[in-house]
């Protein structure tokens, strides 16, 4: 039981299932967190209640069952999303993350108006362009025998694709990195509610431009969109602006260097793709489920038995992928990375708010081992290097030194 367990527990909440939840909390750790933490806990209940939840500001439920999260997913009637994320309520602010935080019935509309940005087509009518910038970044490093690939790859493909496809300027980078950190890595409350405030006030001066001066671009199509035949309202349109930046600048480059790492640390699963390219999709697909690293929140609103407990209203939910995407039950060896599993994984979520952006991430994942497996000799971790994991709602790399022969 946790230190933090002598507080006052709600009566629904047995005090033998409470315990610390390693996976979260403002901290680096040395260990891969895929090797340690995640089967320890996977050792423990099926359910726990944690009193240091999310960034220390509520208690929460944490299920790691895979079949439990995937329920919770699909159950609108007992859970909302909305206020799953910190952002909007720290700052007093009264927008939500669009779609993310929107509810049945208004979220069918919002989905509506964002589905159309990630289409097969669209997404395909984007390959080369994403390609390019993938080409570009791997043409810096790849005579050079070494690099960051957090630095020099995972965090500078996927976020010029995206920056240019919000029609932000690149030249932005380091910033916009820099305020994506006070949101998903912070040190304390205080970088939230900076991070936050900075971010809005940026894009509520890029809106207002855009309303002046529309272009082709993800920010000029939110706001000529309609919704049950109006316009977004102000709210509406920072809360879908904002849900595209977090989305955009933070998870495919975290998931990158977790296959990047795993490449890395298995040199016999990097020739077996430079030997057959065509096996790298479905490898894709094992390496999401093996190195899921999104844990987000739903709060109940009706009673409900989940899991063999009671949640009432009020309580928050963790929906950890990094669990379920390793619960031994469904996936056989879970802790192995089989190539060719093409498991059926929840790396982007699952049901009404199953990730809008999936399609474009693949492409990017998919694109980026294609360019670096037919560019770069076999790469290895740099000798001596002590690998760090930032944990948090998004387990991220904090660098990935790679070396090759040159």
């Amino acid at each position: 039981m946790s230190n933090a367990s002598t507080a006052v527990l709600p009566s629904h909440v047995p005090p033998e299932l409470v315990r610390p939840y390693p996976l979260m909390g403002q901290r680096t750790i040395s260990d891969n967190p895929y090797s340690t933490v995640i089967p320890e806990v996977h050792e423990g209940p099926a359910v726990f209640y944690t009193v240091d939840g999310y960034h220390g500001l509520h208690p929460m439920w944490v299920f790691r069952k895979y079949g439990d999260v995937q329920t919770i997913y699909a159950d609108t009637e007992h859970f909302t999303s909305k206020d799953f994320a910190p952002f909007a309520p720290l700052t007093n602010q009264t927008w939500n993350l669009v779609p993310a935080e929107s509810d049945p019935p208004l979220h069918a509309l919002h989905r509506q108006i964002v589905n159309p940005l990630f289409t097969p087509k669209r997404m395909a009518g984007l390959e080369q362009q994403v390609r390019e910038v993938a080409r570009a970044a791997v043409a810096r490093f790849k005579d050079k025998g070494e690099c960051d690939f957090m630095a020099e790859m995972a965090f500078e493909f996927p976020i010029v694709v995206f920056l240019q496809l919000m029609g932000l300027p690149v030249e932005g980078l380091s910033r916009f990195l820099a305020w994506e950190r006070k949101l998903t890595h912070p040190d304390s409350i205080e970088e939230i509610i900076e991070g936050t405030m900075q971010v809005t006030e940026f894009l509520r001066e890029v809106i207002a431009d855009r309303k002046r001066n529309p272009v082709d671009d993800f920010i000029s199509y939110g706001i000529q969109a309609e919704v049950g035949g109006r316009k977004l309202t102000d709210d509406e349109l920072i809360g879908f602006c904002f849900n595209l930046f977090v989305g955009g600048l933070d998870t495919v480059s975290t998931n990158m260097g977790w296959h990047f790492r795993h490449l890395a640390e298995h040199p016999e699963h990097q020739r077996e793709l430079r030997r057959d390219p065509t096996k790298i999709p479905m490898a894709i697909e094992e390496l999401l489920r093996a190195y899921s690293a999104v844990t987000t929140n739903r709060k109940c609103v009706k009673p409900v038995q989940i899991g063999g407990v009671q949640l009432m209203p009020g309580d928050i939910v963790a929906l950890s992928t990094p669990l379920a995407n390793r619960d031994p039950e469904i996936f056989p060896e879970p802790n192995v990375v089989k190539l060719d599993r093409n498991p059926r994984h929840t790396a982007f979520a699952t049901g009404i708010h199953r990730c809008v952006g999936a399609p474009l991430a693949r492409r990017e994942l998919i694109i980026a081992m294609e360019e670096m497996l037919s560019v770069l000799p076999e790469f290895r971790i740099k000798p001596r290097a002590v690998l760090q994991t930032c944990m948090g709602p998004i387990m991220q790399p904090t660098a990935l030194p790679l070396v090759w022969n040159v």
